[in-house]
């Protein structure tokens, strides 16, 4: 017994140490007693409580319940009583006087042990004033006594024991076990909080919940909500206590939707609480449009501080103390931010609800503007969250919006650099989502993925980086051809960004180099100069990477295997690259570059040497060193020591191995006879240079067959395959050392080449198969050097020089058209390499190449024209080309005939285009070229003879091609590219390496630089077709137009449009950085109408309505389908750069003045084929899309463009729409029914608080719509192709179904005031439903599995609608018109199904009778035909007897 005292002694000790907190009393025993001999202090004596004087918390000796009904039982039994409870107040109102009195009574009382003492061990002690507030006959008037007592304290502070007397006061209303007049205290209460300070008002209004019973919730949360809006300082207050009232889901919204129409001017600290609150307790039903609404007034921008306060802020953190508070000002609104997406974190986690209406709220934006930061960062939130609907849902939505260019990279920047301490906790989920973007095959989003692997490691910290460059690694090892690519350039960008935290991750990088069997040589050239950089920039710090490098490429270099070889050359180049780079001083030391230490230009030059040796036996892995070295003299800045080692032999070798003194003969054997040709230094044909190509090419030959036999020799071999690789090192090399000038090696640009006469091309069919492809083999060669020749002399600004480029782009494009021609004579041929930094093998013959019989090409003429179709890029594929194309093959045959005729003249170079060396893209200045005089003879003879040498069509064919081209490589809009689901066997970068050296953003510089010349030029063309049809009035196919020159410039024409559709359709125009590049070229095309003299900075609105109108002028001119398209996109994509709504009627237009225009070609033959029609199907979308009133537009094209087809010959089109053909009737069908079914699916669903005027408009648009449908539905009668029955099927179904959603609602409400309007509707559309019957009982009678598929889900849509029908009748209160029938099968015709015929259905076709309203019982007759006997089931009929046959299945349930 005495251990367990001292231990509760002990423990006593303590609770009063910590009880002298609360009551600031530490004595034992010095308590002085209160003596109060007052009827209050008489009954709290007998009761058990002891009142105390100062400091000392009152003493309670018995339990707080024993108390208060000692306290009830002395009050009740009192003589006095009632009148005693007065006293009793009065009592306790005196002594409360005293304001440490006052004090004592709010706070709790203390235990008083046996013993004597004050003690805290047991439970925690009540206020007295709680104990009397719990006592029902005195809680009223003590209820009062408080609420007078508590304006004394309410401008008071916290005292100097730190006691908020006023927050004490609210306190001890909370949890009272019950209140007897709950709505007098809610009163007072409120009364309070009108007159009280702030701090006050927050008490008393938080504590609300705590002190209210339920049933005055819903009237203190009016009161609350009309307080908000008055007072936005109680926000924050007012809202946590709407969270935890009791209240009614009509309350919840209203109060919902006010503080919603605050939420813009809410403060930013409160945000976090009203967004909680909005969130909070949403029903399934509602919680689209709360979310939407939210998400429409949340303004996370407005949290970001401004860039100039950003750069002051960054500076500022770089000095230390001196941005203080600017970075508190920072940092206190991101916890703010992420505080609100802890909100909402929150609510999605816990309501399933909330989750999928922000996924939905985010999916229905539809522009790229209404996007905000806070989609991304709620998509975050949604793949952080465990559920694996949010997750998926999450990803497929940003994958969507991406892919839809609506989520673009600037949100993302955006996002990051607002905010980076927000973003920072979904790291995650950005490394998850950016692994899976980054395997899409839509580069559009691959591309995404990218950038958010690139902000994630430039904003996050080194844990992150880690995280990203090991994902990264993982992507590049992965064998995808697509990741690789842009992992590879991800890391290349990181490297050039941000060396020094990349050094830190190299050993990761490093181990790419086990898994290089797997790259291409592109893929590898990253690789290394990623290693490389990481390697040699930082001095020794990678010494251990370079010593990893050394090792591989010896390793590479010294194997027989041309594979491993190649990897070992770009390695080594790379390595070199990297070593030999220029050194400058340190800033403010000098200007001078530091000169290379010896050390390492011996290890440059060693290793140079080393790779010479090893690949000089081999002209492929020659020409390949050849190339990467010119590529690292072009891009990279090497020493001029370097560039000196790399110098001296070029020359010399050049000379010694390709370049012959031109004799009167040449002597030698050869398979065809040498002749020098192509001489343009007329005066020095005598003792001047020539390329030695024949020769050499027929030594190499021999030498090739030699070395095939015995074992590989060492001798150095001289291969016509090195000449191109050779010149362009030599070139760039003259360039660097002069400044660009070419003076020493200007007498290659005209020197001859011996080559063979080419009077031998007429004599083909007499070669040997050896000679042919000799000759193909020269005629490759001689073409990729003059390619490299115009590529090194372009940039000559000397005139008799630029003459000459312009004649040897006339050489090219003669040698390509006898090249053509010879193909077609050489079946199976493969062509000598000209890229050597590709995958392709040696010796493979292109795929479409042979057999030549089956090339759609036609000679020389129409070959311009089949490669413009080729030139106008990626087309989508149409849903039913497959069958379009079968059901239009027996019309074509003719035509591919004629083609296979006219194929044998020659074969289309498209496909030998890897095995022609690349254009630089300084080539295409040429087209800013005009008139050149060239003098023919020397001065000294003289006489003043001079030529005139401009572009002609064909070289402009020539260049814009190459133009294309390389625009639709760079720039090309990412939707129309898509990874092939297969690996393709040819690399689409071949032919490009050069161009991939440049950024998106220089290539489009450049060609902004062309635009002028372009525009010229188009302007020519323009005039051309111009003066053609007025000489012709207006005839394409009259007798005197010449057909060649027709192509050609028609070819010109769309190349032109093409090349300025690709240029203003680049993506990179809409970030903030190159919207400056897109300003200056709508300045160009606008400064091309002259419409003011003076140059006056325009806006980018003025800017965009010159550039429209001048591009508009062009439409009068156009030759063709393709090049009307690509004017019509052209123009849209114009437009999006200003207001919408200004174009629109323009577009819509011109594309109906398309539509409506017969194209003819100059043969006189209509224009035809799967291009042609893919085009129309564009033209037809852009019309429809761009219309005021789509369904009047369909309603002509349904109600006047059909029928006039149908009336028409086999061969006739229709007279309003001239392009509507028999054979291009599925294209319209099709376009139509999905543009029909997309635009009643915009039409509002009906509800039943519109007004009438508002229904009378909706079932007017419905009535046109199902009319609409009724037309193209019948239209199966006519045309009963497959295709178009598919079509039918599928669209039929979904506008079906848009009318059970939308349009039946509508009915229900509108059918006793617009009885005639519905009925008329129903009678349309039950005309349309029928005939979809008939289509699926003649699907059935195919047995076409690929239309019967369409049956099931068709026929349970229009049973759907009749008992969708007969609810709405019900609503209606006229069941009575709903009627029982039977259906016949019939085909498309009307025919009964013979098949299914039965003598019960005959008997059920007399007893059948209609119901209906006065107005429609003639139709009774028709009707009763219609009804069918082989499926004797319900079918359901309202006035209009709506009609419905099922499968044959159910009849059995029945």
């Amino acid at each position: 017994m005495k251990k367990r005292r001292s231990s509760t002694d002990n423990k006593d000790d303590t609770s009063k140490q910590k009880k002298s907190r609360i009551g600031g009393q530490k004595q034992k025993k010095p308590c002085v007693l209160e003596e109060d001999d007052s009827v209050f202090g008489q009954l709290l004596r007998a009761a058990g409580v002891s009142l105390r004087q100062g400091s000392m918390p009152n003493e309670i000796a018995v339990d707080q319940t024993v108390f208060q009904m000692r306290l009830r039982k002395g009050l009740r039994k009192h003589p006095r009583y009632p009148n005693i409870v007065q006293e009793f107040i009065t009592g306790l109102e005196s002594y409360m006087e005293d304001q440490e009195k006052f004090k004592n009574c709010l706070l709790p009382c203390a235990l008083l042990s046996a013993e004597g003492e004050s003690s805290a061990v047991n439970s925690y002690q009540e206020s007295l004033i709680k104990l009397l507030l719990g006592i029902e006959m005195l809680q009223s008037p003590v209820i009062n006594t408080l609420f007078e007592k508590l304006p004394e304290f309410m401008f008071e502070g916290a005292g100097e024991e730190g006691l908020n007397i006023p927050r004490i006061i609210i306190n001890q209303f909370k949890w009272l076990d019950r209140v007897t007049d709950s709505k007098d205290l809610a009163s007072k209460l409120m009364q309070l909080v009108a007159v009280a300070p702030v701090e006050i008002q927050r008490d008393i209004i938080t504590s609300l919940p705590e002190i209210l019973e339920d049933t005055q919730h819903n009237d203190i949360a009016k009161e609350l909500n009309s307080l908000l809006q008055k007072n936005t300082q109680l926000t924050v207050p007012i809202l946590d206590a709407l969270s935890s009232l009791n209240l009614s889901s009509d309350l919840l919204a209203e109060v919902r939707q006010a503080v919603m129409a605050t939420l813009s001017a809410v403060e930013l600290e409160d945000l976090p609480v009203v967004v909680k609150f909005i969130l909070h307790a949403i029903s399934g039903a509602e919680a689209v449009e709360v979310v939407s609404d939210l998400r429409k007034k949340l303004e996370l921008e407005s949290c970001v501080l401004p860039p100039p306060l950003q750069a002051s802020q960054s500076r500022a953190k770089s000095r230390g103390k001196g941005g203080s508070s600017l970075n508190s000002a920072a940092s206190s609104s991101q916890d703010c931010v992420s505080l609100v997406l802890d909100a909402i974190k929150s609510a999605v986690r816990f309501q399933k609800a909330i989750s999928e209406a922000w996924i939905k709220a985010i999916e229905n934006i539809d522009s790229v503007a209404e996007h905000k930061v806070i989609d991304l960062l709620v998509l975050f939130i949604l793949h952080t969250t465990n559920s694996n609907h949010s997750r998926r849902g999450a990803e497929r939505v940003l994958r969507n919006k991406v892919r839809g260019g609506h989520i673009r990279e600037s949100l993302l920047q955006a996002a990051f650099r607002g905010h980076t301490t927000v973003i920072r906790a979904y790291f995650p989920s950005i490394i998850s989502l950016a692994q899976s973007l980054l395997r899409s095959p839509d580069p559009s989003v691959v591309t995404f993925g990218s950038q958010m692997y690139k902000h994630a490691f430039t904003s996050f910290d080194p844990y992150c980086q880690q995280e990203v460059v090991g994902s990264l690694v993982t992507h590049v090892c992965s064998g995808y051809a697509g990741e690789v690519d842009v992992s590879l350039e991800v890391l290349s960008e990181l490297v050039t960004q941000s060396p020094a935290d990349m050094a830190l991750y190299a050993v990761f990088v490093k181990g790419i180099l086990d898994y290089m069997d797997n790259l291409t040589p592109s893929q590898i050239r990253k690789l290394f100069y990623i290693l490389s950089t990481l390697a040699f920039s930082r001095g020794t710090e990678g010494s251990h990477i370079q010593d990893d490098m050394h090792i591989v490429i010896r390793k590479q270099l010294s194997s027989t295997v041309s594979k491993y070889k190649r990897i070992g050359i770009i390695g080594a180049v790379m390595v070199v690259g990297s070593m030999g780079t220029r050194r400058s001083k340190p800033e403010g030391v000098s200007s001078e570059a530091v000169p290379l230490p010896k050390e390492t230009y011996r290890q440059v030059t060693a290793l140079l040497g080393l790779v010479r040796s090893c690949s000089e036996c081999s002209p492929e892995a020659a020409a390949l060193y050849y190339d990467e070295l010119a590529n690292l003299v072009q891009t990279g800045d090497l020493d001029p020591q370097v560039h000196e080692w790399i110098g001296i032999s070029v020359l010399e070798d050049f000379q010694e191995d390709f370049v012959v003194d031109l004799g009167p003969e040449i002597k030698g054997t050869f398979p065809l006879p040498a002749k020098a040709m192509y001489n343009l230094d007329e005066e020095e044909s005598q003792g001047g240079i020539a390329i030695n190509l024949l020769p050499l090419l027929a030594e190499d030959l021999q030498k090739g067959a030699q070395l095939s036999r015995p074992a590989q020799g060492d001798k150095r071999r001289v291969s016509p395959l090195c000449l191109g690789s050779f010149f362009r090192l030599l070139r760039l090399c003259q360039e660097e050392q002069n400044q660009g000038d070419l003076v020493e090696i200007d007498a290659l640009l005209g020197c001859p080449l011996i080559v063979t006469d080419l009077d031998v091309v007429e004599k083909m069919d007499c070669l040997s198969k050896p000679e042919k492809e000799f000759l193909c083999t020269l005629l490759f060669h001689a073409i990729n050097w003059i390619r490299e020749v115009v590529n090194a002399f372009c940039r000559q600004q000397d005139p008799e020089m630029k003459s000459k480029v312009m004649i040897r782009l006339q050489n090219i494009t003669y040698l390509q058209s006898v090249l053509e021609r010879c193909l077609a004579a050489t079946p199976a041929y493969a062509p000598p390499l000209a890229n050597f930094d590709c995958e392709t093998a040696e010796g493979a013959v292109p795929a479409s190449a042979a057999p030549p019989a089956k090339k759609e090409k036609k000679g020389r003429a129409g070959q311009k024209r089949k490669v413009d179709k080729n030139s106008s890029g990626d087309s989508s594929q149409l849903e039913e080309g497959a069958e379009a194309e079968e059901s239009q093959q027996e019309k074509e045959s003719p035509e591919k005939e004629k083609e296979k005729e006219e194929g044998k003249a020659g074969v289309s170079l498209v496909s030998y285009r890897p095995y022609f060396r690349e254009l630089d893209i300084d080539v295409l200045s040429v087209l800013q070229c005009g008139l050149l005089t060239r003098s023919l003879l020397d001065s000294e003879d003289h006489t003043k003879v001079s030529e005139v040498v401009q572009l002609g069509p064909s070289e402009l064919v020539f260049l814009l091609e190459d133009l294309s081209r390389k625009l639709e490589f760079s720039l090309a809009a990412s939707n129309a590219k898509r990874m092939p689901f297969l690996k393709v066997k040819a690399d689409k970068n071949v032919g490009f390496s050069h161009l991939q050296q440049k950024s998106p953003s220089e290539i489009a510089s450049c060609c902004i630089q062309l635009l002028p010349a372009l525009c010229n030029h188009l302007e020519n063309t323009h005039n051309f077709f111009q003066v053609l049809l007025l000489e012709n009035n207006g005839v394409v196919d009259a007798p005197g137009v010449d057909m060649k020159e027709y192509q050609l410039m028609s070819t010109c024409y769309q190349l032109l449009l093409h090349i300025l559709l690709t240029t203003f359709s680049w993506s990179g125009f809409s970030q903030h950085e190159n919207r400056k590049l897109l300003k200056s070229a709508l300045a160009i095309l606008a400064g091309r109408l002259k419409e003011k003299e003076n140059e006056v900075d325009l806006g980018m609105e003025e800017l965009v309505r010159q550039s429209f109108g001048y591009l508009l002028n062009f439409h009068s001119t156009i030759p063709g389908c393709s090049p009307a398209l690509s004017l019509t996109q052209l123009l849209i994509v114009v437009a999006d750069q200003g207001p919408d709504s200004q174009y629109r009627e323009k577009i819509a237009s011109l594309s109906r003045g398309f539509l409506c225009q017969e194209w003819i070609l100059p043969s006189g033959e209509r224009e035809k084929g799967n291009k042609h029609n893919e085009m129309l199907q564009s033209l037809l979308s852009i019309y429809l899309e761009h219309t005021d009133d789509v369904l009047k537009a369909i309603e002509e094209i349904a109600g006047v463009g059909f029928p006039e087809l149908i009336s028409t010959t086999k061969d006739g089109c229709s007279r309003t729409f001239p392009t509507l053909t028999r054979q291009t009737f599925l294209v319209f069908y099709r376009v139509v029914m999905g543009v029909l079914e997309k635009s009643v699916r915009r039409i509002a669903a009906g509800k039943q608080m519109d007004s009438s005027e508002a229904q009378s408009e909706k079932l007017l648009t419905w009535n046109l719509a199902v009319r609409d449908f009724h037309i193209l539905v019948n239209l199966v009668k006519v045309f009963d192709s497959r295709p178009v029955l598919g079509v039918c099927l599928r669209y039929g179904r979904l506008f079906v179904e848009a009318f059970l959603k939308l349009a039946m609602p509508l009915l229900d409400y509108s059918f006793k005031k617009h009885k005639e309007d519905v009925q008329s509707l129903l009678k349309t559309f039950q005309q349309s439903t029928r005939q979809l019957h008939y289509m699926c009982g003649h699907t059935k009678i195919r047995q076409d599995t690929g239309l019967t598929n369409h049956v099931p889900l068709l026929k349970k849509t229009l049973e759907q609608f009749v008992y969708r029908v007969k609810a709405m009748l019900i609503l209606n209160n006229c069941q009575e018109a709903f009627w029982v029938g039977n259906l016949k099968n019939r085909n498309l015709k009307g025919e009964e199904i013979l098949s299914q015929q039965t003598e019960d259905s005959e008997k059920g076709e007399d007893d059948e009778a209609s119901q209906l309203p006065e107005e429609e019982s003639e139709r009774e007759d028709e009707d009763n035909e219609d009804k069918s006997d082989s499926e004797v089931r319900n079918g359901v009929r309202e006035e209009e007897e709506v009609e419905e046959d099922e499968e044959e299945s159910t009849d059995d349930s029945d």
